[in-house]
């Protein structure tokens, strides 16, 4: 698998599946298996029994995973591939619409 290049708080841009051109932050990125949990993206109903943490139990919202390729990095309010150069012996991510360095 390639490289991933979208970190955690990165806003993106979801270019695929039921939840198509909406935006939000990365909430998780699980590298292993290729997938980012994006905040009001993907959510689910997902049902819960009773516990310490939950008194009640009942039915909830979540956000469930969804895989990388499906989103893109923003920046400046548009949507970019993200690409990896060195600069001054240090490696930094671009964008590589405007070639502006992100961090």
């Amino acid at each position: 698998m390639a490289s991933v290049k979208i970190k955690k708080g990165d806003t993106v841009k979801v270019i695929a599946g039921k939840d198509k051109d909406k935006e939000g932050k990365i909430i998780a990125v699980d590298r292993k298996r290729g997938r980012v949990t994006v905040e009001k993206v993907n959510v689910v109903t997902k049902h819960t029994k009773p516990s310490a943490a939950n008194q009640n139990g009942g039915i909830i919202q979540v956000e469930a995973p969804i895989d990388i390729s499906n989103v893109m990095y923003l920046h400046k309010g548009k949507a970019t591939r993200v690409g990896i150069r060195v600069e001054n012996g240090k490696k930094v991510r671009f964008a590589k619409t405007t070639g502006e360095v992100i961090d």
